[in-house]
């Protein structure tokens, strides 16, 4: 049975909420204690540097991909035990998704909601039949998930569209889900 890996969109920034990092932290230590890799955005700051860096210190296999022109504003974290540079951000995230068996979302701004969008896009579209969880710590992406609901109820995407993401509290949340959709 090879390793699972589990893809982390998470923010460069580490938010007002000190809950975000505790999770992130608490996300990586999970990903390592099951045995799986973290796959990520390569960076070293905010909630992405704490899941690898947590992931890393419990001895996590850990896969980073960062576009060259973010390699000194997201800090690259050259550590790992794979670290890829890519020369565009659509190429990075191709790269994260196809190296990963399943897909958490944790809170962060507009570079995650991106990715976000473009892995459930590509989910509707049957590109992937990868979990999406949505890492919905102190009620982030709650937001999100009405706006998703509006969508489907102004007619915009077929009711399935929810379907494809599981929405989960923190971290533990997270991991009983991966393991029940991994299994």
């Amino acid at each position: 049975m090879s390793m699972k890996s589990i893809c982390v969109y998470c923010g460069s920034r580490a938010g007002v909420d000190p809950a975000y990092t505790q999770e992130a932290e608490a996300l990586g230590r999970l990903i390592a204690q099951e045995g799986w890799r973290l796959v990520y955005g390569a960076g070293d700051v905010g909630l992405m540097g704490s899941v690898a860096r947590a992931a890393q210190a419990d001895g996590a296999d850990t896969f980073g991909v960062i576009p060259q022109h973010l390699v000194d504003w997201e800090v690259g974290k050259t550590d790992l035990t794979r670290y890829v540079v890519t020369e565009t951000m659509h190429e990075r995230k191709k790269v994260m998704l196809m190296n990963a068996d399943a897909v958490v979302v944790m809170p962060g701004g507009a570079g995650s909601l991106d990715e976000f969008f473009e892995v459930l896009t590509w989910r509707q579209l049957r590109l992937h039949q990868k979990p999406i969880l949505l890492m919905n710590v102190a009620g982030y992406w709650d937001p999100l998930s009405a706006l998703m609901e509006h969508i489907v109820a102004q007619g915009f995407a077929e009711a399935s569209l929810l379907d494809y993401v599981q929405t989960c509290g923190g971290a533990a949340a997270a991991m009983e889900a991966l393991r029940r959709a991994l299994s």
